[in-house]
């Protein structure tokens, strides 16, 4: 839909198939293949890779992961020492 000012307005207008780029077409290319072939690419940043290789490299270890469910139900996982700790480790973190 077009607006052109308060006193203009077009109706809806119809949905074309998405258009080929010929910018891309050299001399070896023929007139018979009208359609241009491109080329996907995905580029993965090495932070990614880094965390994909980490994650890939550690097992998940689920009778820890169980016992620290149990600890987090039983009320018993956070203390204030643990609280500490990580209040310390972030201040390190920021300074």
């Amino acid at each position: 839909m077009q607006i052109q000012g308060p006193t203009h307005l077009h109706g809806p207008q119809p949905i074309n198939a998405p258009h080929q780029s010929t910018s891309r077409l050299t001399a070896d290319d023929t007139t018979s293949s009208p359609a241009v072939q491109s080329v996907d690419q995905l580029d993965i940043s090495e932070a990614a890779q880094a965390a994909s290789e980490s994650r890939e490299s550690a097992p998940i270890r689920f009778d820890r992961v169980a016992e620290i469910r149990a600890q987090i139900a039983d009320g018993t996982y956070d203390t204030a020492d643990k609280l500490d700790l990580a209040i310390d480790r972030l201040m390190d973190d920021l300074a």
